[in-house]
């Protein structure tokens, strides 16, 4: 039997929308409040889903106690109250846009959980805003 279960997280996480080679100008036309230089922050909702088959003999699909510890080592430990541009090696080289923060942690958690199990990433950068990967 294949079916899908869902586990949501949440981190709060400050980030700064910026292209260096654009002009001061160029970046507050294009990115306005969130080019602020001392950075703004976001209350990030994450939503975890996961299909695949369910295992005979223990009735889970995936142990849900280890998909929530999965989420809290991998992603709000790594990203919860950092600086996304400053305190984080994802973030250093590329935009902390709502996308591509979603594409990565379903890049970290993907390796994780190996080519058992189909992953789907959704993210919340404000409760009318999100991002989902793959689409």
């Amino acid at each position: 039997m294949k079916i899908a279960i869902y586990r949501k997280a949440h981190f709060n996480a400050a980030h700064r929308m910026h292209v260096k080679e654009w002009t001061d100008e160029k970046n507050i036309e294009v990115f306005g409040l969130c080019n602020s230089p001392n950075y703004h922050g976001h209350n990030y909702e994450l939503e975890v889903k996961v299909v695949g088959e369910v295992d005979p003999i223990t009735g889970y699909l995936i142990d849900l106690k280890f998909l929530k510890e999965l989420i809290k080592i991998e992603i709000e430990d790594r990203f919860d109250h950092k600086n996304l541009n400053l305190d984080t090696l994802e973030f250093k080289e590329l935009q902390p846009s709502c996308e591509n923060i979603c594409f990565v942690i379903w890049r970290i958690l993907s390796e994780k959980l190996g080519s058992k199990y189909e992953l789907t990433v959704r993210l919340y950068e404000t409760p009318r805003n999100f991002a989902e990967y793959p689409a």
